[in-house]
């Protein structure tokens, strides 16, 4: 299994214009750690609604990659918009799962995917084709590339190991990350 935060650096090493949803808790943390950058759009208190967010940005900007780097948590509870992907099939989305076995904003407790409940054979079931699974940095650089080379919706699942890093907190002020997003799409001045 892979460090969280040495995950995300490598990830993201070569990140270029990619626009980042992260879901709620560690990978918003861990997306902050690598420093603030308005492509950013961190998620507070909507857990589920990650990639529903991806689908939605990916449809609106097609000519954007989006990646959304979310936990098993938050991917569990939004499994049903993994159908809704799966259905539109945008080239542009990726799904990038930090699987740790645990629902850690909660007390650390087993999650789903700790006792079976496997998220990639979920994302295939669901339509999606271009499954990745990482647990070496080998493994995690083809995931890195298909960031940006893959002609299809992406889901990857990286194996973390359980670590609870030092948290680096991101703004909260939802207002403001919206509208710094926006600005770095282009959509205001």
């Amino acid at each position: 299994m892979l460090d969280r935060r040495a995950a995300i650096r490598a990830l993201l090493a070569d990140r270029r214009d990619l626009l980042v949803v992260a879901g709620l808790g560690s990978t918003t943390y861990d997306l902050a750690s690598l420093g603030d950058d308005d492509r950013n759009f961190y998620l507070w208190g909507a857990m589920g609604g990650a990639a529903m967010i991806g689908l939605g940005l990916a449809l609106a900007r097609p000519e954007r990659r989006v990646a959304v780097i979310t936990g098993d948590g938050e991917m569990l509870m939004g499994m049903g918009s993994l159908a809704t992907i799966g259905v539109m099939q945008p080239a542009n989305l990726a799904i990038v799962v930090f699987d740790n076995g645990l629902y850690g904003e909660t007390g650390m407790q087993q999650s789903h995917s700790a006792r079976g409940a496997d998220l990639a054979g979920i994302a295939r079931a669901c339509g999606i084709e271009l499954i990745q699974q990482a647990a070496t940095m080998d493994e995690l650089e083809r995931v890195a590339a298909l960031l940006h080379q893959a002609d299809r919706t992406l889901f990857a699942r990286i194996a973390i190991a359980p670590s609870e890093p030092p948290r680096v907190l991101p703004t909260r002020d939802g207002v403001h990350l919206k509208l710094r997003f926006r600005r770095a799409l282009g959509e205001m001045s």
